[in-house]
């Protein structure tokens, strides 16, 4: 007799239910991820920079006519300038990206519908769906880890360059696809290095202990999922506290020239992605700004306008010294750079000169990655408030990066025996994939 097992059923059933909500209309199909027809990714890695705040397009990536704080014109806050992709410009303070927009794409007509609310916009953007009272979803490096695993067995698969927060995390999938984190790059992870006083006598008898609590519990809770995955995570972090692993954070072991293109202490945090992915990591996230330079962050409301021009420099020295560094190892079109932020601001200035809150389109940049890169994807209005064409969805922001990382978007998770897309319906920028 043959069985069919409840997940195999549920699957199959989600399967045949697509036929039938394509042609229900639009509303009905964005259940289900759609498989595409571009041609296969070739990323083994990803670095995701996170740009927290809201990262003002107008005044970046997607550059119109000058406006003025003062009198309160809507525009761009600086000039623009041509890049070597022709007809594509970016704001002035980008000029060593432009000179490599060849090897990028600025997806100019990102959007989504979450307004006004930082965590509910920075919870989109990582998962690709909104906030569920029921589902707790998995972040973007998450479904990596999970899909993809680290290169080696010597390394994590997702390391966080930033603080810890719920939006990055593993939801549904367990501690197992959950991410490494530190916040200082020359000591690297505080919970894998060995306090000075703790001798290796009394880290043997402390790790002993530990073993025999971990086997009395796995027999009395034989099944527990909750149980395995803290156990999972023991195992790893016990075998990542070896110097093998810790020898990635020593920057001081790269040439100086090297980490002086590479520029600002954000800087540096993405030279030390870089060794993680050489190393083997799947998915490294660096948080920007993390000492909020410009005293807002790229949230530049009020007065944080008037410096957010540091903030876009650092960005412009770290991202085009990524670029240069992977392509100079061979490992530029292994590895997708994506440049991401919650929303983008509106043209227009308030009282103090600074910006609020745009996610009727906002952009965000992918680079590398094997990629056939445009400069620029969409096309937005005269002051970058709406769009004009080439709309591009968070999810298909999301589905375009599982692809460009080899993983299959119209793919499931399971929350248990429950079905979940990897992606909430996304579509692939086709266009980005020769």
């Amino acid at each position: 007799m043959n069985y069919i097992s409840r997940r195999h059923l549920l699957q199959r059933a989600a399967g045949a239910t697509l036929p039938l909500a394509s042609a229900i209309g639009p509303a009905n199909h964005v259940a289900a991820s759609t498989a595409t027809t571009a041609s296969p990714g070739k990323a083994d890695h990803c670095i995701f920079v996170w740009l927290g705040g809201g990262m003002s397009q107008i005044d970046t990536f997607d550059p119109k006519r000058r406006g003025d704080p003062k009198t309160r014109r809507a525009g761009s806050d600086y000039d623009a300038i041509d890049t070597c992709v022709d007809g594509v410009q970016v704001c002035q303070h980008l000029h060593r990206v432009a000179d490599r927009m060849d090897r990028v794409t600025a997806i100019r007509t990102i959007h989504h519908e979450v307004i006004n609310e930082h965590a509910a916009a920075v919870n989109r953007v990582h998962t690709g769906r909104p906030v569920s009272g029921t589902v707790l979803y998995p972040s973007i490096g998450s479904i990596i880890a999970n899909r993809r695993g680290p290169e080696n067995d010597r390394v994590p698969a997702y390391v966080l360059i930033g603080y810890p927060n719920v939006t990055r995390g593993p939801g549904f999938l367990g501690a197992k696809d959950g991410y490494l984190y530190l916040t200082d790059t020359e000591s690297g992870p505080a919970g894998l290095t060995r306090p000075g006083f703790l001798t290796d006598t009394r880290e043997t008898r402390r790790a002993n202990l530990l073993d025999t609590l971990r086997q009395t519990a796995r027999e009395r809770f034989p099944e527990s999922p909750s149980l395995q995955s803290y156990d999972d995570a023991v195992s790893e972090s016990r075998r990542l506290s070896g110097p093998e692993f810790m020898e990635v954070f020593d920057l001081d072991s790269e040439p100086a020239d090297l980490r002086q293109r590479y520029g600002s202490e954000f800087g540096q945090r993405c030279l030390l992605a870089r060794r993680l992915t050489q190393r083997g990591v799947r998915f490294v996230e660096v948080a920007h700004n993390l000492n909020f330079v410009n005293g807002t962050g790229w949230d530049t409301h009020q007065t944080g306008q008037l410096n957010q021009h540091v903030l876009i420099d650092q960005l412009d020295s770290a991202l085009a010294a990524m670029i240069d560094d992977l392509e100079s190892c061979g490992r530029l079109d292994r590895t997708l750079i994506v440049v991401a932020t919650e929303f983008g601001r509106p043209p227009g200035f308030d009282t103090r000169g600074g910006r609020g809150h745009q996610s009727a389109t906002f952009s965000m940049v992918l680079a590398g990655g094997g990629l056939r890169h445009h400069g620029a994807i969409g096309v937005t209005d005269e002051l970058s408030k709406s769009i004009v064409d080439r709309p591009v969805s968070v999810a298909d922001f999301h589905a375009t990066i599982h692809h460009a990382m080899q993983i299959d978007p119209s793919e499931y998770l399971y929350d248990g025996d429950r079905p979940v897309p990897i992606t909430d319906g996304g579509q692939v920028v086709s266009e980005l994939f020769s």
